[in-house]
């Protein structure tokens, strides 16, 4: 699988071109499905945010209204009460996962429930485009700052298929606890590497080699290690 690792979606031309690079054609060539599930971890305003981005009205997290080939929404929580032969075959022929912001724990926990996460390793071809936990819960840990919605086992262990963390939303005006020295603070207590990235800002991953993409200013830098 390959990662396109945001914090806010495809917010300039910089990760657009990414975004391009690894489907490997256009955009308007591109079947993609996108993923809610997120959002209801921050209920109940998050039923607001789950449309928002369905619907391609979240106008600073530009993601499903980017002019796709086709679009559905693979909503994590419905999977387990359908048979596999219903949404594997699916999910293997699309080339892009679009994978809404929200709580990154919640978020893992429907990935493993609905067995999406044990798909992955058969994704090569695929691309993933996280925002903002949709990011986060490719990683390690999402570190004790971030955690919301607590998970049965507890924790806040996300998928590991990277080896860093990420702190989105890097200095954003409405977040306040988003400032670099926050950032190096929740650093401090993770056992890994970990990157704080602002909304201009994306990680691209392929076959484990890291790159940044990001306009003027944007940060991506190891706040604390």
């Amino acid at each position: 699988m390959k990662l396109l690792l945001t914090s806010a979606g495809i917010t300039n031309a910089s990760i657009h071109d990414a975004l391009i690079d690894l489907l490997g054609k256009p955009i308007a060539e591109s079947a993609a499905l996108c993923i809610p599930t997120a959002s209801y971890g921050h209920a109940p305003g998050g039923f607001g945010r789950a449309w928002w981005f369905i619907s391609g009205q979240e106008r600073r997290c530009p993601m499903t209204e980017l002019g796709w080939k086709s679009m559905g929404v693979l909503e994590l929580t419905a999977l387990p009460s359908l048979d596999e032969d219903r949404w594997v075959p699916l999910v293997k022929e699309t080339d892009v996962l679009l994978v809404n912001g929200g709580d990154a724990l919640y978020l893992c926990h429907w990935m493993r429930q609905s067995g999406l996460a044990d798909l992955l390793p058969f994704l090569q071809s695929t691309v993933w485009v996280g925002l903002s936990a949709g990011s986060m819960v490719m990683t390690p840990r999402i570190g004790e700052d971030f955690v919301g919605w607590k998970p049965p086992t507890g924790g806040d262990e996300t998928l590991g298929i990277v080896d860093f963390s990420i702190c989105p939303h890097l200095d954003h005006p409405d977040l306040p606890e988003n400032s670099m020295a926050d950032a190096e603070r929740w650093a401090a207590g993770l056992p890994n590497p970990a990157y704080a990235i602002d909304d201009d800002t994306a990680i691209k991953v392929v076959d484990g080699c890291v790159e940044s993409s990001r306009r003027g200013t944007g940060s991506c830098s190891p706040p604390a290690r």
